[in-house]
């Protein structure tokens, strides 16, 4: 969908809070089609950012209990 949009969960090293800010930003610009809002859209644009952090947040939380899947290089 959105190929500017890194994948957080790596097993070399934990996410930032500014990787999982910047992911989210991103993906509401793609959804919305704003880079930068509108005054009258700002509010509900900068509140999807928050809920979409949150959610990833609680997301890459959840799959921690999980390990992390390695690429096969036979597969490449």
């Amino acid at each position: 969908m959105c190929r500017s949009i890194m994948q957080l969960r790596r097993p070399e090293r934990d996410v930032t809070e500014a990787e999982i800010a910047a992911a989210a930003r991103q993906f509401v610009r793609k959804v919305s089609g704003y880079r930068v809002p509108s005054r009258a859209n700002t509010s509900a644009f900068e509140a999807a950012v928050a809920e979409v952090a949150d959610t990833t947040r609680r997301l890459l939380v959840a799959l921690d209990a999980a390990p992390m899947p390695h690429a096969d290089p036979s597969e490449a």
